[in-house]
């Protein structure tokens, strides 16, 4: 604990910029402390596989605005853009605990691309990883994330939950909790939640607002039941939205309707027709 300790009071040069207290005032934000999923595709770009560095950079720089306003944000990746857990029993025969570790260790090398990116930009970032490595970042402490956050440095979460058989959703939805996030922020490569894949289907219809029990009667992919189940039991908001459209992440910490709002009651009405894809409200 000791050099964790040290490495982590000497900061990195981006830890300057941070407690300078130059940063907007929060007067514009509707959610002060937020959790942000972003899936290891998105890093990917048109690759597939990978990280595209066009495509971090411009995730970076949307990360770099948000926290300007002085949002404290965390942050879960996915490693879908390396390596999935449910891939590997059926590609080449590896055990499902063994193959969700390999996965853990994909969103370990996303979180130090993300880092890497963030820095670059002045954005003080610190990695947590619920499996130890030590060499690397942090281990996971929840009272040590909650202070960073409060340091004014961006957290992202490594390794998912450290246990097989729980996916990054589900460790977004635990550490959104532990932390008192106000809203998880679910950024996908469409604009919302829809009826059925609006690619194949025409006339699927997108949802502007669902209950928790929609969400899980429906089998509507937002995110996984664990993760559905768990933001529902403790009153935590999802909100799906379209991460490759500019500006989207800050206007959802600032309380724009985008995307489809996931919580305990509908308050309005519930579902609109198809719109196209990148199409503002």
């Amino acid at each position: 604990m000791t050099g964790s300790r040290k490495a982590n009071d000497e900061g990195s040069p981006a830890d300057d910029v941070a407690n300078t207290g130059r940063r907007s005032p929060a007067a514009t934000l509707h959610y002060r402390r937020v959790l942000l999923k972003m899936s290891g595709e998105a890093l990917a770009g048109d690759a597939g596989f990978g990280i595209d560095p066009t495509a971090i950079a411009a995730f970076a720089h949307e990360i770099q605005e948000v926290h300007a306003l002085g949002c404290e944000l965390a942050l879960v990746v996915g490693g879908g853009n390396f390596f999935r857990g449910l891939s590997g029993e059926s590609s080449f025969g590896v055990d499902r605990a063994t193959g969700d570790y390999m996965g853990m260790l994909a969103t370990v090398i996303n979180s130090l691309a993300l880092q890497s990116a963030l820095e670059a930009l002045a954005v003080s970032t610190r990695v947590l990883s619920a499996i130890e490595i030590h060499e690397v970042a942090e281990p996971y402490i929840r009272r040590r994330a909650t202070r960073h956050l409060e340091k004014g440095r961006v957290v992202i979460f490594a390794a998912g939950t450290g246990n097989p058989y729980f996916s990054t959703d589900t460790a977004a939805s635990l550490r959104a909790m532990e932390i008192g996030a106000e809203v998880i922020l679910k950024a996908t490569k469409v604009d919302g939640v829809y009826s059925a894949d609006p690619k194949t289907q025409p006339d699927a219809v997108r949802y502007t607002e669902l209950t928790y029990i929609d969400v899980l009667n429906r089998g509507l992919k937002v995110m996984d039941s664990t993760a559905i189940s768990l933001c529902m039991d403790n009153g935590l908001p999802i909100i799906v939205f379209n991460l490759l459209q500019p500006g989207n992440i800050q206007k959802a910490v600032c309380g724009e309707a985008i995307g489809t709002i996931v919580r305990a009651r509908v308050t309005s009405g519930a579902a609109k027709r198809a719109v196209p894809r990148g199409t503002q409200e």
